[in-house]
């Protein structure tokens, strides 16, 4: 599978090269093991978290339901990325198929946007649940939920589907040199050997959708929140209350400002470094920071985990 190629004499591309690899082999063996324990702590504190959830019959609730949901995507997400790049940490020629690459950037858009959806979700279980907590196993049934998640899997499937098939339609022609670790839209889209503006407008176009809108929505699902919080008289039961949401709003924060400084930013403002920069923090921190804030910020999955360690 090949893109299009424009007219004249031209060998289209069949294959993408990473140029963010160090040269030196001691820098090379020193990323292979540091993205290795990187990978490693992702994997273990998701499965952990599956582990704690699925084994405690306390966190059989919506809340834990779509940390669940969370973790699966994150663990789904971080295996679309991971495991190519530590083979290229070990490789001379650090490559990937031109089909490779659409289908690592068609996972990586559609588990990334699935995760900021559903983060989008698990603000409206915090939004009913506190403001509306009569109501909540009303409205917060297990078909619900499960219509919620896969709302959220379908919606960032459909959109990715959009962005990597324009993309990978576009001729490639000549350069191969991918400046990152991955398959990014950025990068690759630099490479198309013809006018790349209408993907350029739709790729802006789908971010504002996956980011821009979600955290406007969830901004709002807050100020509904904190305005209830704030009318409940006890100091103990305002700081209680809040401390159920407030690791869902640090995940927002770290999600949301990672992914839009690469992603809204206007084209040209800084260097591809610092992009590329921005985006290893969503990539690689952020897999292994959610399931940390998650469990060192809620006492009952805490105390689950533990149970999980011991065993």
């Amino acid at each position: 599978m090949v893109g299009p190629v424009p007219p004249g004499n031209c060998t289209a591309v069949t294959e993408f090269v990473f140029l963010a690899f160090p040269g030196q082999l001691w820098l090379q063996a020193l990323h292979f093991t540091g993205m290795m324990l990187f990978f490693a702590a992702t994997v273990t504190g998701n499965l952990l978290i599956l582990k704690a959830i699925r084994g405690d019959a306390r966190l059989h609730t919506p809340m834990y339901f779509f940390l669940e949901s969370l973790s699966i995507i994150e663990l789904s997400y971080a295996a679309t990325i991971f495991p190519q790049m530590l083979v290229n940490s070990l490789q001379e020629r650090k490559s990937i198929t031109f089909r490779g690459c659409g289908a690592q950037m068609f996972f990586f858009i559609g588990l990334g946007s699935a995760d900021c959806f559903l983060l989008v979700v698990m603000a409206y279980d915090r939004y009913v649940a506190i403001c509306h907590p009569l109501h909540y196993m009303l409205r917060m049934t297990r078909r619900f939920c499960l219509g919620l998640v896969a709302l959220s899997l379908a919606l960032g499937g459909l959109l990715s589907l959009q962005i990597a098939a324009l993309i990978f339609y576009l001729p490639f022609c000549g350069s191969n040199g991918v400046n990152h670790f991955f398959c990014d839209v950025n990068p690759v889209l630099k490479l198309a050997s013809t006018d790349t503006r209408p993907a350029e407008i739709a790729q802006f176009a789908v971010s504002v959708l996956v980011l821009a809108v979600p955290f406007l929505v969830i901004c709002i699902s807050y100020v509904y929140i904190i305005t209830t919080i704030l009318r409940i008289h006890s100091a103990e039961g305002r700081r209680r209350t809040f401390h159920t949401c407030s690791s869902h709003l640090m995940v927002v924060l770290l999600q949301y400002s990672s992914c839009g400084v690469v992603y809204l930013h206007p084209k040209g403002i800084w260097s591809d470094k610092l992009d590329r920069q921005f985006s290893l923090v969503y990539t690689v921190v952020n897999p292994i920071l959610n399931p940390l804030i998650y469990s060192l910020r809620n006492k009952e999955l805490k105390q689950a985990i533990v149970k999980v360690i011991r065993r």
